[in-house]
């Protein structure tokens, strides 16, 4: 005689409960993981029990992906029923769906900050670990790009200095080579005219109407006595005399 079907309803006495729920539950999971694997297909399983205790199972640990992908195809749902009165009234399963969505993203940035993690598996720590690398390593490249980026804004800075400062170098030597040609020039000029101002002026002999010329000699004092003396100067003509 075979066994009779079980009729599904709510199992009063609480330890069977959670015994029933953690054996369902690791089952559900498991069912998942299968048909995710031999189907190729993208699951998300969610369960919250009735501590409100959450358990989750996604593909590759995509939750957000697979959940980003039904919130699309769910809007693209809405839009083509938008003028169906009946889709006014689901306001409150869009809250819903929202408010999971969000509670979501809460719990996976507490994992992220390293918060709320005894509750989680191995194989849920080791997805969280992997994802955490790679997150390290895209920010470690990004970095090293950026650094990069700006050696390389700092060498061509430098290059242009170094132009600048060797073309001012240039115009410097320019200028002084200038200066200094003109100081040849005007060094003779300067000489000529120095030299004309140094030359001793020349005194221009006495000349005396009716007299002798007497020139200067290097007599003695006498001599310059008398030299120095004026000569009388005679008015009558020679033939009266």
């Amino acid at each position: 005689m075979g066994r009779g079907r079980v009729q599904l309803k709510r199992i009063e006495n609480k330890i069977n409960r959670q015994v029933t729920f953690s054996k369902r539950r690791s089952g559900l999971l498991k069912k998942a993981h299968e048909i995710s694997v031999l189907c190729d297909a993208e699951v998300a399983l969610i369960v919250f029990s009735t501590k409100g205790k959450l358990f989750e199972y996604s593909t590759d640990s995509c939750m957000d992906k697979i959940l980003e992908r039904y919130e699309r195809y769910s809007y693209a749902e809405r839009e083509l029923v938008a003028h169906d009165p009946e889709s006014q009234g689901n306001w409150s399963l869009e809250y819903t769906k929202l408010k999971t969505k969000v509670e979501i993203l809460q719990k996976n940035q507490r994992h992220y900050m390293g918060e709320d993690l005894d509750n989680m598996s191995l194989k849920e720590l080791q997805n969280l670990e992997q994802q955490l690398d790679s997150a390290l390593k895209q920010i470690r490249s990004r970095k090293n790009q950026l650094m990069h980026e700006s050696i390389s804004d700092l060498q061509k800075k430098e290059k242009a200095l170094q132009e600048q400062n060797s073309q001012l170098g240039k115009k410097l030597k320019e200028k002084e080579k200038e200066i200094a040609q003109q100081g040849q020039w005007e060094q003779p000029n300067q000489s000529q005219s120095s030299m004309t101002f140094l030359l001793p002026s020349q005194s221009l002999p006495s000349l005396n109407i009716g007299g002798n010329y007497q020139g200067r000699s290097n007599g003695g004092g006498e001599e310059e006595a008398s030299a120095a003396q004026p000569r009388p100067i005679s008015l009558m003509p020679p033939w009266i005399l």
